[in-house]
C-alpha cells in the first residue's frame, strides 16, 4: 500500500560524557560512538539533524557561548578543554557540559537505502 514514513525523530536529549576540568586533555564528547558505548540499545541509523546546547545554558545557542565546540550529524558533539580560552561569554578555560538531540531516520530498509537508486529518464538536451 503506502511507502514508510521516512521522516526524521527527535531523541530526547543526550548527554553521556561529562568533561575532567582537571585534565587538558579531556574534554565532553557526545559522540555517537560514545552513546553506542553507554546505550548498546542505541540505534540512529542516519542522523538527519543535530541540535547541540550546553546542559547549564539551555537556551543559548552554542555558538554564542563562545567555546570551540564540533557539533556534526556525521560524529555527534566533540569539545576540547585544550581548545577553551577565558574571555568568552562563559568564563571557562574548559568544555561546558554539554547535550545533544538527534534527528533520526528510521531503522527500516525503504528509509535507509539511498535515494539516488531511483532512475528517471530525461530526453537528450539540445545544445544548439
Amino acid at each position: 500500500c503506502c511507502p514508510p514514513v521516512c521522516d526524521c525523530v527527535w531523541t530526547d536529549w543526550i548527554d553521556t560524557s561529562y568533561p575532567d576540568s582537571s585534565d587538558r586533555n579531556s574534554g565532553d564528547y557526545e559522540t555517537f560512538e560514545n552513546i553506542v558505548k553507554k546505550n548498546s540499545s542505541w540505534v540512529c541509523a542516519k542522523a538527519e539533524d543535530i541540535s547541540c546546547r550546553a546542559e547549564k545554558f539551555p537556551d543559548i545557542p552554542i555558538a554564542d557561548l563562545g567555546q570551540i565546540v564540533e557539533c556534526s550529524v556525521n560524529t555527534g558533539l566533540i569539545c576540547n578543554n585544550k581548545d577553551q580560552h577565558t574571555g568568552g561569554t562563559i568564563q571557562m578555560p574548559v568544555c561546558l557540559n554539554y547535550e545533544i538531540s538527534v534527528c533520526c531516520i528510521p531503522n527500516i530498509p525503504e528509509c535507509i537505502t539511498s535515494t539516488t537508486t531511483s532512475t528517471t529518464t530525461a530526453p537528450p538536451s539540445s545544445t544548439s
